[in-house]
């Protein structure tokens, strides 16, 4: 496995290297390719770490993730060889535009934050050969923060198979556990394909389980994820509807058997309590009668 790794990082951080060097001899736009430069010697700086760590990285999103910044340094090499242009004539029909330049740099920026995500959840990932209840409860958490930080690093843990885990610990984890879950499967829930991405992993069955029989603090959490993903895709209430989530939750309210959370605090410091979920979700079913 490190071996594999280590030759899928060896070409982006050969071109990362043939980026810096063409800055050097660059002869305009200096200003422009200075920022390019800064960029790629961080984003190699975090490529060769990624090859130190090589044994510890998953196969799969490293390959994706690498791909992809390899395709990045090309186009990278490739805006700042014509910076190298020699003579009246080349320089002034080299022209690039400055977009060019700020679209280069955001791709940059871009892999910068795959490569440190890779990383993270590598290092969070020791979970893989110690699968105990505590250590799934730490990974869920930091998906959790990688999922708050970045939207690209929500479609990530989607795409890399990272729901089926977190519906796992949602079921069998203890109480801390089941709480980092419910957080990641709300922040992950920001798009109508992620959502129907959770829905097909089979997330309206654990909603209606826990919010049956889990623990009330779970259960918090766990109206508020459902808030999260209903708002970004309604076309899921229905099937909520279907699993009698919102029956559930309009039951708890009536009984009062989740607790008032005023300052639940989870994503953009946006405040929700149970309360505030369930009156939502019953302007709902009232619209539909």
């Amino acid at each position: 496995m490190a071996d594999i790794v280590k030759q899928i990082l060896a070409k982006p951080i050969q071109l990362a290297d043939q980026v810096t060097k063409a800055v050097d001899e660059a002869s305009s736009f200096k200003q422009e390719c200075a920022e390019l430069k800064s960029k790629t010697e961080k984003l190699v700086g975090l490529l060769r770490q990624a090859a130190h760590a090589s044994f510890d990285l998953y196969e799969r999103p490293t390959r994706r993730i690498i791909d992809d910044t390899e395709q990045v340094l090309d186009k990278a090499l490739s805006l700042v060889l014509k910076c190298r242009a020699n003579g009246l004539m080349k320089r002034v029909f080299t022209i690039i535009p400055a977009a060019a330049f700020r679209k280069m740099s955001s791709q940059l920026e871009n892999s910068i934050g795959d490569v440190s995500w890779l990383l993270r959840v590598s290092a969070s990932g020791d979970d893989r050969d110690d699968g105990s209840l505590d250590n799934r409860s730490d990974a869920a958490a930091s998906l959790v923060s990688l999922a708050r930080d970045n939207d690209r690093y929500g479609k990530l843990i989607i795409e890399e198979g990272g729901v089926g885990p977190l519906l796992k610990l949602l079921k069998e984890g203890k109480i801390e556990g089941q709480e980092n879950a419910a957080k990641a499967i709300g922040l992950l829930g920001k798009d109508p394909e992620s959502v129907e991405h959770m829905i097909h992993a089979g997330v309206c069955t654990v909603f209606a389980k826990i919010l049956k029989e889990g623990p009330m603090k779970v259960q918090s959490v766990m109206a508020w994820a459902v808030s999260e993903l209903a708002a970004n895709y309604p076309k899921c209430q229905d099937l909520f509807a279907q699993h009698n989530i919102i029956r559930l939750l309009v039951s708890h309210l009536a009984f009062e058997t989740i607790q008032e959370h005023s300052k639940y605090a989870i994503a953009s410091n946006k405040a929700a309590s149970i309360h505030t979920v369930v009156n939502w979700l019953w302007r709902i079913v009232i619209m539909r009668l």
